[in-house]
């Protein structure tokens, strides 16, 4: 559809001027403002496509008054219902965007007289492009609000991801991405960026937060105190990181592995049958899982299972984060039983 510039004149009300102003208006700029803002307005999809097929017949250098018949609108809109056409004219008349300028005999038409004055009967797009201003300026504000909508929601799910990678379990990961599946306004992600970055800060304290070490007095003894410090630290560190968790605590917490289960689990050989058994249901291939039982041993490998499948929605790719935990990466940094300990706060919160 062509774009159509329509001159737009405007008389002054005292009788001795005679000089006419004349504003070009790109009446589908015009109209792709409405079509945008038209929620503002409380219009449908219907209107907007009546008030396209009517523009549609507007023509440069004939006014801005639409002269065609109902019918022939119906028939270009798409061939809606007279009664749905007459609806939605009514609509734009009482929004103040059309009038109606009706002939003796109901027609549309336009009369000249010999010196050039003219008199047109139909439906008079006038208000529309006299309000051309406001509806340009309501079309930019909304497009301005829906892209900060989409930059704060971003900038949301980019501090979620970073939260969830260094705390699976975190409740305020769940919650929030909850509240990001209804539609929200700027004010609301606003608020929601704020509570996560506070989260964030606090977990990056905690974590990257110094240890403070008390020197000895002899000077000649720091060396040996900072060695055997730091060898004693590495030694429990990997204490308890190869320490397994208690059976009786993964089977209590991890109640949603527990829930495929048809018999109790007493042992490590039973919690690593039902884990061989689980593996293949979340997309694990058994030859994976052996490997992770070589690499790490029988009892994270089989904590792992039962952790993945309790973080349910947590985790996009069961089969890539088991792999990360037990053979790839992360596999210094998983340690089933601070897991454990971080979930079970979590459903206590949650309870």
């Amino acid at each position: 559809m062509a774009f159509t510039k329509l001159s737009i004149k405007s008389t002054p009300a005292g009788p001795a001027s005679s000089s006419q102003t004349h504003q070009e208006t790109d009446i589908w700029a015009i109209f792709r403002a409405l079509r945008d803002s038209r929620s503002m307005f409380e219009l449908r999809p219907g209107h907007i496509q009546t008030l396209q097929a009517m523009l549609s017949f507007l023509r440069p250098g004939h006014g801005d008054t639409v002269f065609a018949s109902n019918n022939e609108i119906c028939r270009r809109v798409g061939g809606i219902d007279e009664r749905t056409l007459r609806r939605h004219i009514d609509r734009f008349v009482e929004l103040g965007f059309m009038k109606r300028h009706d002939s003796p005999n109901r027609k549309r038409y336009r009369v000249r007289s010999s010196d050039g004055h003219s008199i047109s009967y139909g439906l008079s797009l006038t208000p529309l492009l006299e309000r051309a201003s406001e509806l340009l300026s309501v079309a930019k504000e909304m497009e301005n609000n829906r892209r900060d909508r989409i930059f704060l929601r971003k900038q949301i799910l980019t501090r979620l991801a970073c939260l969830e990678e260094h705390d699976p379990g975190n409740g305020l990961v769940s919650e929030v991405r909850k509240t990001l599946r209804r539609k929200l306004t700027i004010v609301e992600y606003r608020n929601l960026l704020t509570e996560v970055d506070a989260e964030n800060i606090g977990m990056s304290t905690a974590v990257d937060a110094p240890e403070t070490i008390k020197l000895p007095a002899n000077d000649g003894q720091i060396v040996r105190h900072q060695s055997r410090s730091i060898k004693e630290q590495k030694d429990l560190e990997d204490k308890l990181t190869n320490e397994p968790p208690a059976i009786q605590k993964l089977i209590s917490i991890c109640d949603q592995a527990i829930s495929f289960s048809t018999n109790r689990l007493h042992s490590w050989v039973d919690i690593e049958n039902h884990a061989r058994t689980l593996a293949p249901m979340m997309g694990i291939h058994a030859n994976t899982f052996d490997k992770a039982k070589t690499a790490v041993g029988t009892e994270k490998a089989s904590s792992a299972i039962f952790i993945i499948l309790q973080l349910g929605k947590h985790i996009r790719d069961f089969g890539a984060y088991f792999h990360s935990i037990t053979l790839g990466k992360r596999v210094q940094q998983f340690n089933p039983a601070v897991l454990l300990d971080r979930l079970s706060k979590t459903e206590s919160i949650i309870a």
